[in-house]
């Protein structure tokens, strides 16, 4: 694969990485071992026996309409034990987020940067001020509820989120705090707890606050089932709310918001929920596994996280772009490099956790990083070493 194709392909999405479909179709017959840090997926969901019973329903699924939206999240809500009054589904979490903006959004909305970027592309992308908070790197990214709610008062912010865990860092707030956060801003309009990586926090049984978020008039919780299910793909998102703020927004929904393929997924889950527990269980081992080897490069820093990613900052010898590129063409692995996000440089890089055979293929490959031409010797990581612990909870 040519260099000159991969900075080709980088410009391109300079907004987000390329996606794993047009890199292949790039890279040719070479793309058969290639191998995705880029997007955090859950490799070990769904298990081979539910892609088996995908692949035998899968004219069924791909020739006849999906069941409208209530059906579906009438089936979701038993398997989450929540009313369905509460809950609304979309075709991805980002849908969501542009309909919160466009409904519940009326002038200025508080986000704490680096974070997800829809957060703060789309308000701006409709006119509403956007007030960043900005998460230090001397503090690893750690959000400090007080300091937080101070500044949403302070700018008179109407509406703010917290993602958490927080991406790109992986870093989590203990549910004690995010419910503090929450009745700190009791007055606001809106409070959002974007919860797309909830699932593979290790550090406290129960992470999530959305039971709490349908007794209050102003919270709501965002999920991604797609990152939590491996199933970027599907395009499956959903929200919980007291009933009011879900009628809102599932008002706004098209009807047939949703595909058949989302809808066989969610109508699997209940039979299948032991097998995705312990595909979470297996998920936390490589995030372990993954750190320990990364922290054994001492000039790299190696953020504690507690979602299916690692935040990593570079030497300041090498350029993420650069590096990305050097990766994908040299050893097929696609990856990820933060300097489009609000809050970070081409320093850093996000790697989503693999299993160890392909993490051995990013280590060779940061093992052969003076090939770039950046140093005259293998380059030598810097770690928080004294992080492991809380990275594994």
């Amino acid at each position: 694969m040519r260099h000159g194709v991969t900075n080709t392909l980088f410009k391109q999405h300079a907004a987000h990485s390329p996606s794993f479909f047009s890199v292949a179709r790039a890279m040719g017959p070479q793309a058969k071992d290639l191998a995705d840090f880029c997007i955090p997926c859950n490799p070990y969901f769904p298990t081979e026996e539910m892609f088996g019973l995908l692949e035998q329903n899968l004219r069924t699924i791909l020739k006849f309409y999906p069941s409208d939206g209530s059906a579906i999240t009438h089936q979701l809500a038993g398997v989450l034990r929540l009313n369905p009054q509460t809950i609304s589904l979309a075709n991805g979490s980002t849908e969501l987020i542009t309909w919160i903006d466009r409904l519940l959004v009326d002038s200025s909305i508080a986000v704490p940067i680096p974070t997800f970027g829809r957060w703060t592309d789309q308000p701006m992308e409709t006119g509403k001020r956007v007030d960043m908070f900005l998460l230090k790197e001397a503090n690893n990214f750690e959000l400090r509820v007080d300091e937080y709610v101070e500044f949403i008062k302070r700018r008179g912010s109407r509406v703010a989120v917290l993602c958490n865990p927080n991406n790109p860092d992986g870093g989590y707030l203990p549910r004690r705090e995010v419910i503090r956060f929450m009745d700190e801003l009791c007055d606001l309009d809106l409070v959002v707890i974007d919860e797309s990586f909830v699932d593979f926090v290790e550090a406290e049984l129960n992470p999530s606050v959305a039971q709490e978020a349908v007794v209050r008039p102003n919270v709501i919780v965002l999920k991604s089932l797609g990152k939590n299910f491996g199933l970027h793909g599907i395009r499956f998102g959903y929200q919980v709310a007291n009933p009011a703020l879900t009628r809102k927004i599932s008002g706004a929904l098209p009807k047939w918001n949703l595909n058949s393929l989302a809808e066989a997924v969610i109508f699997m889950l209940a039979e299948h929920r032991a097998e995705y527990e312990e595909s979470l269980k297996l998920l936390a081992l490589d995030r372990f596994m993954m750190h320990s080897q990364l922290i054994r490069f001492p000039e790299l820093t190696v953020y504690p996280s507690q979602a299916n990613f690692l935040l990593v900052k570079l030497p300041a010898t090498l350029d993420g772009a650069e590096f990305c590129s050097y990766l994908l063409e040299e050893h097929h692995l696609l990856t990820r490099q933060c300097g489009n996000k609000i809050g970070l440089t081409s320093q850093f890089m996000r790697f989503g956790v693999r299993p160890d055979t392909e993490v051995e293929r990013l280590v060779a490959g940061l093992r052969g990083v003076d090939r770039l031409g950046q140093s005259a010797a293998p380059v030598e990581l810097r770690s928080h070493a004294h992080e492991v612990e809380r990275s594994t909870g």
